[in-house]
């Protein structure tokens, strides 16, 4: 088990930053893969934001405070990262945000990497239905299985906000699930 405050102290220093970062990718990068492909939901993609994500994490390390916990402030870099990478690409192709999510879910029933069944493919086009922040707390509370107060702290909103957001996002999925309007 990973001291978070002697990593943090350990990645600020020059001295043992580089041990320390491998320590930190070591710990992290399979969680972090997860929650940007949920996002993303492209393999390639997850990993070029993942990438980037530790880049920024590298960068800006003295800039954390310990204000909150470290894999925090990572998950909230990362899901930055991954709404940055998406509204980039749907600029770059000309497309609404939405109608690339529809192309992303589309896109997984060849992905070799995409390791679910036809129910979670469904569950998946459900999920491109939602709204981005709607989307974000369903993913983190169901998939994740974060608590709302982890949640709250990755996405800097409150923990009634968040509660209201994922009833919403359960309902408008069980609808779609059930083709009910």
């Amino acid at each position: 088990m990973i001291v978070e405050e002697t990593l943090v102290a350990e990645l600020k220093d020059k001295h043992t930053q580089a041990k320390a970062f491998e320590v930190l990718v070591n710990a992290y990068k399979e969680r972090l893969y997860w929650h940007i492909r949920r996002i993303v939901l492209d393999h390639d993609d997850a990993d070029d934001v993942l990438q980037n994500t530790f880049i920024k994490v590298y960068r800006n390390i003295d800039g954390f405070k310990g204000e909150s916990k470290l894999y925090s402030w990572m998950y909230r870099i990362a899901t930055n990262e991954s709404l940055t990478f998406l509204n980039q690409k749907s600029k770059k192709l000309g497309i609404t945000n939405q109608e690339l999510q529809e192309t992303l879910v589309e896109n997984l029933e060849s992905d070799v990497y995409f390791e679910g069944d036809a129910i979670q493919l469904k569950l998946q086009k459900a999920l491109a239905t939602l709204p981005e922040k709607q989307k974000l707390v369903f993913t983190m509370k169901y998939f994740q299985e974060m608590k709302y107060e982890e949640i709250s702290e990755i996405l800097e909103t409150s923990v009634g906000g968040l509660k209201a957001s994922y009833h919403l996002a359960v309902k408008k999925i069980e609808s779609y699930l059930t083709g009910a309007d």
